[in-house]
């Protein structure tokens, strides 16, 4: 492992990046050594920002939302804070500006910081796209999100709103997207983030499913026998096609620097529900329990007032792990290797690749995906490499979706 130390160059800066990466795969306890060197290179990555980068700050409303979200507080939670219903209303319509004592109070009570309360509660999209990272943006160049556009003809903020223009602009998406639950890295850039959703809902909006998607047809039964397709040599794609049938769309979009994204559910349009995965982690196993993840959100979550579900299936220690993304794991996992068969396996006890084909051959699934389950359970990354890291999938996705 590299040596830690005091960023001071962008060099220093990507490879404490990818230094992150390295431990957050390992998902370190956070007393271990590498939990300490975690902990200290996020501190030592977020005073380099501090220090090389413009403060960005968000808009107050946009805050104050975001917190709600947090928090899953009402608007008349806002009350003591605000004042009465109307004015909460006319606060986080816009229609009314922040006073100072409602930035005490909301400063106060919420935990937002002052500063960020007491601006001008609207900032334009191009000065907002202006303090887009330059590398973020030169990455999305890199990939074709502006299609023939490019940063040689164009300024930066053009670029964002042509790229943002089919969802409204950045503010419009972010917006519409509100309604959303993040399982997510305290390093995530959030521009990475929507900008890499953006994308994932204008691949999905390309692909013409043959039906809608009948809420209610995605249940374990259904989960369990779709599993018993990851026997079959091109597995990845013949689940692409299946769930196509069935109205649910699966986009496959490598994630973007600093975000340590696996999968996400989109429910912008419940008539064809998106599920996006990265292959952040290029195994089979990992395919098929990012996709039973997401799977199960549309599953348990559908008829929620969420629209986005942003998830890191293998996350970081600390990141708050609530009853919404319990029960997906525990869906999932009840899909792929049922509790009930796992209890009575020598795969409990003996974790060995006869142990894990043995299980697999009974449960009618790819001993990959069993590995990955006994890897977890005896919370050992090094058991079973040679199965994991044998069976990939990026090689199917080549050709565009």
């Amino acid at each position: 492992m590299n040596k830690i130390k005091i960023i001071k160059t962008e060099r220093d800066y990507e490879e404490a990046l990818k230094l992150v990466e390295y431990l957050i795969i390992r998902d370190p306890e956070p007393d271990s050594t590498e939990g300490e060197q975690l902990s200290l290179l996020s501190a030592l990555i977020q005073d380099y920002e501090a220090r090389v980068f413009p403060e960005i700050l968000p808009d107050p409303i946009e805050a104050i939302k975001f917190r709600m979200e947090q928090a899953n507080l009402k608007p008349a939670d806002l009350i003591p804070y605000i004042g009465s219903r109307s004015r909460v209303s006319e606060i986080l319509s816009g229609k009314r500006q922040l006073t100072l004592d409602m930035v005490r109070a909301l400063s106060d009570g919420l935990g937002i910081p002052a500063k960020v309360l007491i601006q001008k509660p609207e900032i334009s999209a191009d000065l907002e796209y202006e303090h887009w990272d330059n590398r973020l943006v030169k990455e999305m160049e890199k990939r074709g999100y502006f299609g023939s556009s490019s940063l040689k003809e164009s300024k930066k903020s053009e670029l964002l709103k042509d790229f943002f223009s089919p969802v409204g602009n950045h503010l419009q998406f972010v917006g519409m997207l509100r309604k959303s639950h993040y399982r997510s890295s305290p390093l995530t850039d959030k521009h990475a983030l929507n900008a890499w959703a953006t994308q994932v809902f204008k691949k999905a909006q390309l692909i013409k499913a043959p039906a809608k998607y009948k809420h209610g047809i995605v249940n374990p039964d259904y989960m369990h026998e779709l599993a018993k397709t990851s026997r079959e040599e091109n597995s990845p794609i013949l689940v692409q096609k299946y769930l196509k049938k069935n109205g649910i769309i699966l986009v496959i979009e490598p994630h973007l620097p600093k975000t340590y994204l696996d999968g996400a559910t989109l429910l912008i349009n419940k008539d064809n529900p998106v599920i996006g995965i990265t292959l952040r982690y290029d195994r089979l196993d990992n395919f098929w329990f990012t996709l039973m993840h997401e799977l199960a959100h549309i599953a348990l979550h559908f008829n929620q007032d969420i629209s986005l579900f942003y998830d890191e299936i293998e996350g970081v220690k600390g990141v708050d792990m609530n009853s919404k993304e319990q029960e997906a794991d525990k869906v999932a996992r009840e899909a792929l290797v049922p509790s009930s068969k796992w209890e009575v396996s020598p795969a409990k006890l003996i974790p060995s690749p006869m142990a894990a084909q043995s299980l697999a051959d009974e449960l009618g699934v790819h001993m990959a995906i069993v590995a990955g389950v006994m890897r977890h359970e005896h919370k050992n990354y090094y058991y079973l490499n040679k199965i994991v890291n044998s069976f990939t999938v990026k090689r199917y996705f080549q050709q565009p979706d």
